[in-house]
């Protein structure tokens, strides 16, 4: 059976029929409220801002674990999120920005193997692959040459999570869309020119992606009651 099938409605989710995941979701909303509230100037790079980015994409971890019906399709997407956490932990030093990319990336190879690779729906890609194509003939104008194989190697591995995450459809597929956002406003904000609120935008798209991202887990029948 189509795993897709069995994916309850966002609304079904957060009704009465299922507390324990409004319950769950609790601690991710309130640090991400911390993290907007706080705003942590980006100059002053430090372990607390680092967790405070960070705390909540481990909430999500933490929320897979406590709601999510287990196996492995609830496996990779905690590693990807771990891996997520790594990455932001990483970015918050500009120094390790190339390393923020691989922690990404291998976040993006975990999803992946979450949503799989059926149905292929080839069209899909060529759709995703012309609209990164058109982004990245840009960008890469603007990118030093040491910076232009991680760049480009990061961006063929988030297509093809964009890719699969729109085969696999339902949350999934918005919350990829938002992460190709938010990346996509973050590298213009980096290499190209200071986009005004581009942090406000990449983080707040980010985190709206990975929630997505981690709900697309929540399927019936099997999603835990405690």
């Amino acid at each position: 059976m189509d795993a897709r099938k069995e994916g309850l409605p966002l609304e079904t989710l957060f009704s009465d029929q299922y507390p324990q995941v409004r319950r769950w979701l609790a601690p991710f909303i309130l640090a991400c409220s911390l993290y907007f509230l706080l705003w942590i100037p980006v100059d002053q790079p430090s372990w607390v801002s680092a967790l405070i980015k960070c705390q909540p994409i481990l909430c999500l971890v933490m929320f897979l674990w406590a709601v999510a019906p287990g196996g492995s399709n609830t496996w990779l997407l905690q590693g990807a999120l771990v891996c997520s956490a790594v990455g932001d932990a990483c970015l918050i030093w500009p120094e390790a920005f190339i390393y923020g990319m691989a922690a990404f990336s291998v976040a993006h190879l975990f999803y992946l193997g979450a949503f799989g690779l059926t149905p292929l729906q080839p069209g899909l890609l060529l759709c995703t692959t012309l609209a990164s194509l058109t982004y990245y003939s840009f960008l890469l104008l603007h990118l030093e040459q040491g910076m232009v194989l991680p760049v480009v190697a990061y961006g063929l591995i988030l297509n093809s999570m964009l890719w699969r995450s729109l085969a696999w459809g339902g949350s999934a597929s918005w919350g990829a869309v938002l992460f190709t956002v938010s990346d996509g406003v973050l590298a213009w904000d980096t290499f190209v020119y200071s986009l005004p609120f581009a942090r406000l935008v990449t983080m707040s798209t980010y985190y709206a992606a990975q929630l997505l991202l981690t709900l697309s887990a929540l399927r019936n029948p099997g999603l835990k009651t405690h």
